[in-house]
């Protein structure tokens, strides 16, 4: 069950992941549609999400969130069964360095209704009212054209590529580096 409201915009609302998340987090691991495209090749079973789990959410330096459908009644506290939807994960990870990284994914049966960028937005906007840093970065897969469109939409700048960084459905693939910096994003809320 996902825990308090972080963040909230128009239509998903970023909230806390909470140690009884690990089922729904578990989906990016398993599932051949979200897994490629973040190049997880590599599927693991709950008890290994749940390892994994208990070191990255009691990690200071990671910022990771469930992407939340909320009903109207929906509390900003720990929400009551039914009353939220996940349907995703956002996090930054290294918050204390100076360019965290940004790592997304929606279920499938939400892509392609702005979700993502919206939840993505939300994330980069807390990043820079919350850390002392001057840019932020994300990296995709060559073939991930909806993550490369969502990250260039939101001012992401390709700032280099990583030739045959991962080997994925049989052949070598191009890992995109993408950059942000905080006057670019301030710039772009202003205009």
């Amino acid at each position: 069950m996902p825990g308090a409201i972080i963040e909230r915009g128009d239509r998903v609302t970023l909230r806390t992941v909470e140690r009884d998340d690990a089922p729904f987090v578990q989906r990016g691991y398993t599932n051949p549609e979200i897994r490629y495209p973040l190049g997880n090749l590599r599927h693991k079973n709950l008890s290994q999400i749940e390892a994994q789990f208990e070191n990255f959410i009691e990690n200071p330096s990671h910022a990771q969130f469930l992407v939340c459908l909320d009903a109207e009644d929906a509390g900003p506290g720990h929400p009551d069964d039914g009353d939220v939807t996940p349907i995703g994960a956002v996090a930054a990870t290294d918050t204390d360095q100076v360019r965290p990284e940004l790592a997304y994914w929606l279920v499938p049966e939400y892509h392609g209704d702005g979700y993502g960028s919206e939840a993505v937005a939300l994330v980069v906007n807390h990043v820079f009212q919350s850390y002392d840093t001057p840019s932020i970065s994300a990296a995709t897969l060559d073939f991930n054209e909806a993550s490369r469109s969502l990250l260039e939409s939101l001012g992401f700048t390709e700032e280099g590529r990583l030739r045959k960084a991962r080997f994925i459905g049989g052949e070598y693939r191009d890992s995109i580096e993408y950059g942000l910096l905080r006057e670019e994003w301030h710039e772009r809320d202003e205009s």
